[in-house]
């Protein structure tokens, strides 16, 4: 059988399998996850067997059935213990007009040019089914030259925009309390919140984030009165494509899976 490397270890592709299944809680027998537990053990491999049930969600889930409902649910499942009346108010919310029509607008746009439309045009796509002519950019100036490529190709397309960059108004970051120290990398504070309602008072219909600061773009999202997505999710080191860190965690980025006290 062939061998897989996995790090400093030489593994079965059933070991490499039975190692993938405990760490993804992939199975509900209790009785089989203790034996490859014991397996994995026994190969120097360490597993997640101390997680109660209790604490366990969809992001342990290695099974799925509740998008194509072909396997067996985990018996940890949310779906299998919904709180009826989270459910069943999350579900009132959609018969509000607003949420039915960018829902309707949203599974359209998934559906009609599935893995064939980029993010960008997906976002024009969306916008013209929500009938959004305004379109709003909340952008980091250290991505200006792209967020002015993005409002050409808008402006093609028929659309109105308005952009309003991080740093506008100029205000320093001790004035809001931010430590001195941080001024290594900028004197001016990023200002999302102004960013917000700059958009709000120019009366955008739909808004656009491209890179802004983690929780700058919390900020702006809490501030924002029109719909907002995201065309870029800023990440310095990774060319702004932050999922490379998850995609080479077991590799390059192993250093992510140490713990703190390591």
């Amino acid at each position: 059988m062939r061998n897989i490397n996995y790090f400093d270890k030489e593994l079965s592709v059933e070991e490499y399998v039975k190692k993938e299944v405990c760490k993804n809680a992939g199975t509900q027998s209790v009785a089989f996850k203790e034996q490859l537990i014991s397996l994995c053990n026994s190969v120097g491999i360490e597993c997640n067997e101390k997680m109660k049930k209790e604490d366990m969600s969809c992001i342990d889930c290695a099974v799925k059935n509740c998008n194509k409902m072909d396997k067996t649910y985990p018996d940890f499942c949310l779906t299998t213990h919904m709180d009826e009346e989270v459910l069943n108010e999350a579900m009132e919310c959609y018969n509000e007009d607003e949420n039915r029509k960018v829902t309707i607008a949203a599974a359209e746009v998934e559906y009609e040019n599935y893995c064939k439309h980029t993010r960008v045009e997906e976002i024009m796509d969306f916008a013209k089914k929500i009938n959004a002519k305004k379109i709003g950019i909340a952008t980091c100036v250290g991505l200006l030259k792209e967020s002015r490529i993005l409002a050409d190709i808008l402006r093609r397309h028929g659309f109105e925009v308005y952009g309003v960059g991080c740093k506008a108004g100029t205000q320093k970051k001790t004035s809001v309390g931010i430590p001195e120290c941080c001024e290594g990398v900028g004197v001016n504070m990023c200002n999302p919140i102004l960013q917000a309602k700059l958009l709000n008072k120019a009366k955008t219909d739909l808004n656009v984030v491209v890179g802004l600061c983690v929780g700058h773009d919390s900020l702006f999202y809490k501030y924002s009165e029109a719909l907002t997505t995201t065309a870029v999710t800023k990440d310095r080191v990774l060319g702004h494509n932050p999922v490379a860190a998850l995609y080479t965690a077991d590799s390059y980025y192993s250093k992510l899976k140490k713990n703190e006290e390591e």
